[in-house]
Order: C-alpha cells, then structure tokens, then sequence
C-alpha cells in the first residue's frame, strides 16, 4: 500500500513537471528540481519498504549516482559532440558555405514563390543534419525568411515552412542522434550499443516524410493571393560566393560516420578544416588561424551552452527516474502496451504531447516515460528509439517552446496562434505516419 501511495505522490509531481513545461519555465532548474524531489520520495519509499534499485545502497551511494556519477557519464557520451558538433555549425557559417547554397537556391527558384520555397526548405534540412543550436538557426534565418517574405509569401507560412525544414534535418541530425541517445543509455545501460548506421535508415526516411507533410501543408495554405509587403533585405552576410567544391562539407559528416565508419568528433573536424582550406580562411599565419579557430569553438560553444546546463540536469533527472521505476511500475504495469502493433498505436495517437515539453518528449518529460517503458517491459532499442524520436524531434521543433521558434515570431510578427493551427496539426500527422513507419519496420523484432 505504501508504495502505491508514493507512486500516486510521483505521478502527482510528475505532471506537475509537465505543467512546469508547458509554463515555459526554465527547464534546467525545473530538471534539477525534480531529481531532488524524485531522490528524496524514494529514499524515504525505500526506508519503508525496500525496494530492489536501492539494494545494497548507501544514502551517499544513491546521491553519488544522481548527482555524479549522472552527469559525469553523460558528459563523456554527449557533450564533446555537442561542441563540436556547434564548431562545424559555426564554420559553415563563417565561411559562408549556408548562405552561398541559400543564394544558390533562390536563383534557381527565381520569382515563383512555391518553388522557391520548397527548394529553401530543401537546403535547410540538409544543413540541419549538421548544425544545431539557436545560434546557426538565426544566422540561417536572417537569410532565408526575408527571402520568402520578399516574394509574398504569407509571413505565418514562411515561419512554419521555415522552422518545419529545421525539423525535418534535425531526424538526421548525428548530434540530435548523440543527445537522445544518452538519454536512452541513463535509462537502460544495453541501449549504449545503438549507434547512428543503425539509425541511419529510419531517420533519412522520417526526414524525407516530414519535410514533404511540412511542404505539403504550406502549398495548401498559401492564399493564391500574394502580397509583396516585407520590405526588408536579407542578411547574406559576404557577397562573395564560397567555391562549389566546399559546398560537399556540409554532409561530409555523415557520409564520413556511415559510410567511412570514421568518429564522429573526428568527422567534424576533417569537414571544418575542409570548409576552411577550401574557402581560404587558413590563411595569415598559424597565430592568426589559431585565434579564429578559437573563436569559432567558443562561439559554438556559445550555442549550444544553455542546451549543455540542460543536458546535465536531465541526466540527473533520468537517474533519479531509475529509483522512482518501481513506484510507476507499481501502478503502471498492467496499463502498459505489450504489442508492437498496440505500442506504435499508442505513440501515434500521443504524438501530440510531445508538444510544450509535455510526457511524450524526451527533452522534457518524456524521459520519465522512457524510464517507466523500460522499467515495465523489455524492448528492443531499435524499435524504441524511433517511436521516442517521433514524438520528440516532431513536435519539440515546431513547438512555441522551441528557443528559435520564439525568436521567429518576434523577427516576422506572427502571432502564435496562426503558426499553431498549422503546427500541430502538422506534428501530429508525421507522427501517425512515422509510427507505421516503425512498427513495418521494426515491429517484426519485438
């Protein structure tokens, strides 16, 4: 009885994580908060009645794991990808390798509006299999937006098509892949095997459902009407085009990691050095190529660093969750799916609250979820972590929550609710089409 009293106590707190979510609060704190009051409940659970997670386990011991050995191991699988990750991000940028392909794009598109969108939200997604961060993305922006804005079309359409081509790049993104992949690691050590060629496959295809539901919604959304009213001028930054044959870097990353098999930290460096000899900016002398690769670095580092506090808090949180299983076991065990067919119904259906932070996403609450389907059933990974992708990587970059989306609306006035009434239906779509994706894909394994 007792632990189905604490249960209820956690299930409690744990939509009051959601709520937390949702607010927009920041999620860093609210992570690190959880992981206290998860530690705490449980330690005074197992006082009453031991449970098998503490077995063995001292006070210090259980800390220790939370609050060290957490973000110690986290840091070894993620981080450093990360950062390198937002320094190649940063060079593609510097060198102007993004804009040259986006100038590129709009003369081939030239002054039909729809072409030229499709084409932009084409390129878009493939840079975004290697960039990430709100600083890439703006620096994207800037270029890209004034563009559509310039040739009529609606603002809200723009903004949609614009930040739905980020999301369908980042299912193929390798330092998405790495972050998410942590995350199912802290929830089950066997999981650490599941690398990104095994990946590879199911996130080429959501890519490519995702940015044809994402084109599809924004042609059938197009007034036919268009009016040419933005009057600003896009942000190219240098006039000067980058050569042709440093364009290939932005996917040299992952043609290095699937098809070479090479490191991925060693990937991101051979494409930066790639972009940078090709485009001529190793040049001035080794104190000078020093300085500005030490710019780009922390520049990036710069990006990502509000995501990297996050992280650190959330793998506190996911060991916390580990203590907790047995509580949501107790009262989830038999309400959870035991079918493939039945799971990915369940996914499709729920896609939906991965929006706002909510229990469907792993960068939110979602990760509790994970630890409450793995504490409760024996799923492959393979088959698990694309349903989990979905509902995360769909809803999460076309949320309102989303730090560059916010941004996007403060940069062409959109109104939140216009961009939501394409959004979420839109994220909900590409989840049921994802999760029949999944389930003829990998339904057979389970």
């Amino acid at each position: 009885m007792a632990n189905v009293v604490i249960g209820f106590i956690m299930v409690l707190s744990f939509f009051g994580l959601v709520w937390y979510c949702v607010k927009g609060y920041n999620l860093m704190v609210g992570f690190f908060v959880m992981s206290v009051l998860w530690t705490s409940i449980a330690l005074i659970g197992n006082s009453i009645h031991p449970t098998s997670v503490m077995e063995g386990k001292t006070f210090i011991d259980v800390l220790t794991n939370v609050f060290q050995t957490g973000p110690e191991n986290y840091g070894k699988a993620i981080l450093v990808n990360i950062f390198f990750g937002a320094f190649f991000g940063r060079v593609l940028i510097d060198t102007g390798i993004a804009a040259t392909l986006i100038r590129k794009v709009v003369e081939l598109g030239g002054d039909k509006p729809r072409v030229t969108m499709s084409l932009l939200c084409i390129v878009t997604a493939v840079i975004f299999t290697s960039m990430t961060g709100i600083g890439p993305v703006i620096s994207i922006a800037v270029i890209v937006l004034p563009i559509m804005l310039s040739l009529g079309i609606p603002s809200p359409i723009a903004l949609f098509s614009f930040m739905g081509s980020i999301m369908a790049g980042i299912f193929g993104n390798i330092v998405n892949f790495k972050q998410y992949q942590a995350i199912f690691a802290t929830a089950n050590e066997s999981y650490a095997s599941y690398d990104y060629n095994t990946y590879f496959k199911f996130g080429m295809i959501a890519m490519a459902v995702s940015l044809i539901v994402v084109l599809v919604v924004s042609n059938v959304m197009m007034n036919k009407k268009i009016s040419r009213a933005w009057a600003a001028t896009p942000d190219t930054g240098a006039t000067k085009d980058a050569p042709a044959i440093s364009w290939i870097s932005i996917i040299l990353p992952v043609i290095g990691v699937v098809v070479l098999k090479v490191p991925i930290i060693f990937g991101f460096i051979f494409a930066a050095l790639f972009a940078l000899l090709t485009c001529g900016k190793l040049k001035g002398g080794f104190a000078n190529v020093c300085r500005m690769l030490s710019k780009q670095f922390s520049d990036g580092a710069i990006d990502v660093a509000p995501m990297i506090g996050f992280l650190l808090t959330l793998s506190m949180f996911n060991n916390a969750a580990t203590y907790a299983s047995p509580y949501f076991k107790e009262l989830l065990d038999g309400a959870m799916p035991q079918t493939a067919l039945l799971l990915c119904i369940v996914f499709a259906i729920l896609t939906p609250l991965g929006f706002f932070r909510g229990p469907m996403n792993l960068v939110g609450s979602g990760s509790a979820i994970l630890a409450v389907v793995v504490a409760t059933a024996a799923w492959p990974v393979q088959f698990l972590y694309p349903l989990f992708a979905i509902t995360t990587v769909a809803p999460q970059h076309l949320d309102v929550t989303q730090s560059w989306v916010a941004w996007g609306f403060g940069y062409t006035k959109v109104p939140a609710k216009e961009y939501m009434k394409m959004s979420i239906p839109t994220g909900w779509i590409i989840g049921i089409i994802l999760c029949a994706v999944v389930f003829f894909m990998y339904g057979n394994l389970v």
